[in-house]
């Protein structure tokens, strides 16, 4: 963390409006992204509201003595908040055909798995099944369980089961997963590569058709990219 977002957070913290203002606005991006995966129910523009307010109270709530970075601590305040607007807000509905649309999107990851022995990618799930990587995540989504650290998992919590220190560990995952979803088709693309699939630069480019030199500038600039987006 800079000493620049570290005086940020102090200041916000101690009732600073402009500082608090430029923390919400230099995190919008992990609210956004976060709220895009409850679209199918509620207006986005009311979840990015919500999820504002869990960020404002991870910046009030957030300590220096945590071993994590502002947006790591943010993810489940952010998340939470907007869970509890759509539970307070009524009962969530989802469409059958996007239900649907899950399902089979959820058996060609399998049937791929099944081939390759690799988990796919989603891009590659939503090229299989001829659609966007956007209409793919929302539709996965809306079959996936959604269970929070806090859900009672027989006499205990999740929390409890896996341990705290678990916790952020995950939460750190999650907004390192979230980063790379900002980037775009190609610097994902490069990311598979080179840090899931173990490839070189010099296989990379030519799995995307372009040179070496041409991947060593891409990937300096999505790892300046990704320290921003965790800093």
């Amino acid at each position: 963390m800079t000493s620049d977002t570290r005086s940020l957070i102090a200041a916000a913290r101690d009732g600073d409006p402009e500082a608090m203002d430029r923390l919400v606005r230099g995190n919008m991006g992990l609210v956004k992204s976060i709220a895009l995966r409850f679209r199918s129910r509620a207006e986005l523009e009311d979840l990015i509201q919500i999820g504002t307010i869990g960020l404002i109270k991870a910046i009030r709530g957030f300590s220096f003595d945590r071993e994590t970075v502002l947006s790591t601590y943010a993810v489940p305040l952010i998340t939470g908040e907007i869970k509890r607007f759509l539970r307070d807000d009524g009962p969530i509905k989802v469409s059958r055909g996007l239900k649907k649309r899950g399902r089979d999107l959820s058996a060609a990851r399998d049937a791929m798995f099944a081939r390759t022995g690799t988990e796919p990618s989603l891009s590659e799930i939503a090229a299989e099944c001829g659609c966007t990587v956007e209409e793919a995540a929302e539709a996965l989504d809306s079959v996936r369980a959604v269970v929070s650290f806090s859900s009672p998992a027989g006499e205990k919590t999740v929390e409890e089961l896996i341990g705290s220190d678990c916790v952020a560990d995950i939460c750190e995952n999650l907004a390192l997963r979230q980063a790379i979803a900002r980037l775009s088709p190609e610097e994902r693309e490069v990311v598979s590569c080179r840090y899931y699939k173990g490839m070189s630069q010099q296989q990379t480019g030519e799995v995307l058709g372009v040179s070496q030199v041409r991947i060593s500038r891409l990937e300096k600039k999505i790892l300046s990219k990704l320290r921003s987006e965790l800093m």
